[in-house]
């Protein structure tokens, strides 16, 4: 009789499955068993349950054979088409399981809990199992993930529609069974700058201008759903309003009042994309550069209207000199008194640059001999 029996030794870290003639017979817990197998193929597969999950390939025959006894060996994990499952090993999350599937884990030696979440519900990960499963290293195979820094907002697409507009902060969202996609959109104040623009004035005058502008987005959904790259459309809209300023203007005009050009581009631009939910702060003209030949004929321009204006000065300051002179000449000839003390003030220019004076006949002497009275 001992010839027909089999003795198996089962671990307090391992189970058994006992199948015969290739069908499933029962779960061995741990302990000694004397198995009979007379006239039949017996087989014991002994599993190692410290990893809880179930390694065979016969997990659905299993739950068909258990039945209602399958919750004293496993832990089944039957997830929905609609649902995901958040497995946790002794209390701590460790695995995320796809939705519509089915797996089998050993029940004892490590407590394991499936929670099912409902996708129905929403996308976004709960922030406490986005944290656990970002320390496991595996959040970017199961989630979406968007950090949106400060002043700008998220955008949330699935199967490309819009779903959501989320402010600042990071944020998860479940990749299963939708195609998730994000974005974010900064509300800070931009600059943007067009350079080097070839134009045409008014009077035919080539040149080249930079301009500058600054913008912010007041509305982050329009910006990304009415134009494709509103940052794009906002350039172009700038290179239209520069171009249409300058062809209305001369090139005295535009060189003269600058701020006119810069308020005619601004409300051109304003107005243009205000429907996207961009706000226009300033335009201005940085440079106006001509070319070479068209510097020189300004140059010499400018050169021949200072000269001009240098040469009114002088002979307006001649002629206020003369008038001022006449007017003295006036005064003296009424007032011998003043004659006489523009007589002296020569005399003193006269003696600061004599070195040395021999006088002859006394003060009056020199004064008749230096200068003669009528």
């Amino acid at each position: 009789m001992m010839f027909w029996t089999r003795r198996v030794v089962i671990g307090d870290a391992e189970r058994g499955l006992v199948y015969r003639n290739r069908r499933f017979e029962r779960a061995l817990a741990p302990g000694v068993y004397r198995l009979s197998a007379w006239r039949d193929r017996l087989d014991v597969v002994v599993h190692d349950i410290r990893k809880p999950e179930y390694a065979g390939d016969d997990a659905d025959a299993l739950i068909a054979a258990l039945g209602g006894k399958l919750d004293k060996t496993f832990v089944l994990a039957d997830i929905g088409t609609e649902e995901l499952g958040l497995v946790s090993k002794n209390g701590k999350l460790e695995d995320v399981l796809a939705p519509g599937l089915r797996k089998l884990y050993w029940r004892g030696l490590v407590q394991v809990e499936v929670e099912q979440v409902s996708l129905a519900e929403g996308l976004r990960v709960a922030p406490e199992v986005a944290r656990r499963l970002r320390q496991l290293g595996v959040l970017g195979r199961v989630a979406v993930v968007l950090e949106v820094p400060a002043e700008s907002a998220g955008l949330v697409f699935v199967d490309n529609t819009l779903a959501q507009v989320v402010e600042a902060g990071s944020y998860a969202f479940w990749n299963f069974r939708k195609d998730v996609a994000v974005e974010t959109v900064e509300l800070r104040v931009q600059s943007m700058e067009v350079s080097g623009q070839e134009l045409l004035t008014r009077d035919k005058v080539s040149l080249r201008v930079n301009l500058a502008a600054s913008l912010r987005v007041t509305d982050p959904v329009a910006a990304r759903t009415r134009v494709a790259k509103y940052g794009d459309y906002v350039y172009r809209e700038l290179q239209y309003g520069l171009r249409k300023a300058v062809a209305a203007k001369t090139l005295d005009e535009l060189l003269g009042d600058k701020a006119t050009l810069d308020a005619e581009i601004f409300a051109y631009v304003r107005g243009r994309v205000e429907a996207l939910g961009i706000e226009v702060l300033g335009v201005g003209v940085k440079d106006v550069i001509l070319p070479g030949e068209m510097r020189e004929i300004l140059n010499g321009v400018v050169q021949a209207e200072k000269l001009a204006q240098a040469n009114v000065i002088r002979r307006r300051e001649e002629a206020n000199a003369t008038r001022s002179l006449l007017n003295t000449a006036k005064l003296i000839e009424d007032s011998p008194v003043m004659m006489r003390l523009k007589e002296l003030e020569a005399l003193e220019k006269v003696t600061e640059k004599i070195d040395k004076l021999t006088v002859f006949g006394g003060l009056d002497g020199v004064i008749r001999q230096l200068v003669t009275l009528k």
